[in-house]
This record gives C-alpha cells, structure tokens and sequence, in this order.
C-alpha cells in the first residue's frame, strides 16, 4: 500500500542473474532508497547471487529464486508469486528483459510492474520502457533509468556499487584457509564464466605473479570451481607458492578474501566487479567485451585493452580463432598499469 505521499512502502526487483550484473544492479537499489528512504526494498534473486545482496545496505532481504537460467518452471513460479502475495508489494522493477522474469510479479498482483519491453511483455508489465541505446550505452543507466519517469534524464555522478563486509566473516574465511601471512596481497581472477573469449592466457597471469612474488607479495588465485585447472596451471608455473582458492570458496568468502586484498588484476568477470565494488586497486583486462557498456565502477581502476578492429565481438568464443585481443596483449601492459596504481 502506498504511505501519505503517494510513495511505496515495499519495492520488489527481479535481480539479473549474472553476478557481475547483479552488483551494478546495486545502482538502482541506491537510487530506489533515495527516492523512497523508507520503503523496505526486497530483491528476488538466484542463489548464487544472494550474498553480495546480503552486503547491500539498501536491501531488506534478499528472497530465493531456485530457477535455473533459461528455464520455464510455470509451477514453481507460480508458487513463488502466490507467497510474495502475502508481501503485498507496491510495485516492482524487473531488470532481465525475458518473459518469463516478468511473470512472477503479474502473477503476485503487484499493482505497478515496471521494465524495458523486452520479450513479449505487454501483458506482464503496466509501466513499459523501450529502450533508447544511444540515451542509454550504460547497463547501469538501463537500471537506473526505471526509478525515474521515463521523461526524466538521469543525473550524474552517478552512484557507485559499494559492497560492505564484517570484519568477524572476513577473519572467519582467513582461518578457514590459513590465509594469515600478513604480506600484501595481489588478487588475480584469470576465469570468466561467460567463455574463453574473455580469458587474458593464463602465461601472462602466471608472469604478473612471478613478478609480485619477487617485490615481496603473497598471490591469490580466485574463481569457480570450472577455474580451478587454469588456476592451478598458473599456480605451478610460480613454483605452487600462490594461494588457489578457485572452487573452494563461495562467493560470500571470495567477497570477503578480496576485500583483504592490496590489489587485484581480473577478466571482465563478476569477481572484476566484485573487486571495484569493494574499491581495490584494479586492473580489467578487456578482449571480446567492451567497457563503454559494462566498465569496472571505481576510480580506483587501470582498463586495459587493445582495441582492435574485430573487438568487442561480444563473443563467447573468438570468431576468428586467433583470439588476439587477448594473446597479443602481453604482461608489461598489465605489469604497467598495476604499478601506475601502486603510486
């Protein structure tokens, strides 16, 4: 029910289901509680994509979404809708552009439903935006655009995903990994779930480690469990002295051991937008993607990339086979950007 002022009291948004999406999604949950500071704002989200909500202050909680991606699962999301009946929400912002994403809500008689057109979604929705790319080049601003009128621009700056950890869960996840070296420690995320073309060759990983090894540091290697080979490729070209936590952590310990880092060199991956979230010094490196739509979300960032001709493919595997975006950009370029973050 809306309060006096004509403002919801409880907001519902269908997250993305990516992890790099859902933290720039955090965008909008900042400017949905500047708008309506009191409201209480729910996020139905995956699983896996849970604990970085559970690190935005903006969100109330976080409600399971136990459907796997690209799958229909009428009954089950009909039994989500007729529990979230009982929330009695005011209105809810649906971020994918799938049909299915905007069921839930019509299903649950939210009384406002607002998204991008996207498939199909004429009936689900009551508060339908068609997209201006141009307006809008920004995943982010495609976020933030649906808190507004669609006759209102967005105004800048504009807000920056900020994830907040304990220090109780990071010592937890430090002792539970005998992570208690006090050396600082380099952060490299070598894996990208999205395909190999956005994977910078892990030689060239293994050459930054060696190179932080020398200066002095600790190195510690992150991702899912389907990174854990390359990370360990990297791992023995080093002499097995890094820390391979690839597959061992859950995302809520990653979140946590990165935030202990003193600098972290990543793949356009949701670990990328991890690491600017928390504010560490970062170095992106960028081949089938393109960081005009989904950059790194920091000041605190050096993006590193080639520019060719044939980039951004937005290609899960490199059309062309030679994949050199990523192998002709070598580690001094890496190596240099780090160190000009460092200063």
């Amino acid at each position: 029910m809306l309060n006096n002022d004509n403002h919801p009291n409880r907001i519902l948004v269908v997250g993305p289901a990516w992890v790099g999406d859902m933290v720039m999604a955090q965008t909008l949950f900042i400017k949905l509680k500047e708008q309506y500071p009191l409201a209480q704002l729910d996020v139905l989200a995956p699983d896996w994509s849970r604990p970085l909500l559970e690190r935005m202050p903006e969100v109330h909680q976080s409600i399971s979404m136990p459907i796997g991606h690209g799958q229909f699962a009428f009954k089950l999301r009909k039994k989500i809708a007729n529990e979230l009946k009982t929330n009695h929400y005011d209105i809810a912002y649906i971020l994918p552009n799938s049909f299915k994403s905007a069921l839930i809500p019509w299903w649950a008689k939210i009384p406002k439903r607002v998204g991008w057109r996207g498939e199909m979604r004429y009936l689900t929705l009551n508060d339908i935006r068609i997209l201006d790319k141009e307006r809008y080049p920004l995943m982010i601003e495609r976020f933030m655009a649906l808190a507004l009128p669609d006759t209102l621009s967005l105004s800048k700056p504009y807000p920056r995903p900020k994830l907040v950890v304990s220090d109780e869960n990071v010592d937890l996840a430090k002792h539970k990994f005998n992570l208690t070296d006090p050396r600082p420690v380099l952060a490299l995320c070598p894996g990208a779930e999205f395909g190999p073309a956005k994977r910078w060759p892990d030689a060239y990983y293994a050459e930054i480690a060696k190179q932080w090894i020398e200066k002095g540091w600790q190195v510690w290697l992150f991702g899912s469990k389907n990174d854990y080979e390359v990370c360990e490729l990297i791992n023995q070209a080093v002499g097995g002295v890094c820390a391979n936590l690839a597959g061992k952590t859950s995302l809520a310990e990653a979140i946590d051991l990165l935030s202990c880092s003193s600098a972290v060199v990543s793949n356009d991956s949701g670990l990328m937008h991890i690491a600017a979230a928390l504010n560490k010094p970062l170095v992106a490196v960028y081949g089938s993607s393109d960081p005009r739509f989904t950059p790194p979300l920091s000041d605190n960032v050096q993006i590193v990339k080639l520019g060719l001709s044939c980039s951004p493919c937005f290609k899960r595997e490199c059309p062309l086979i030679h994949m050199n975006c990523l192998n002709q950009l070598l580690p001094e370029r890496v190596e240099k950007a780090l160190e000009q973050l460092m200063i």
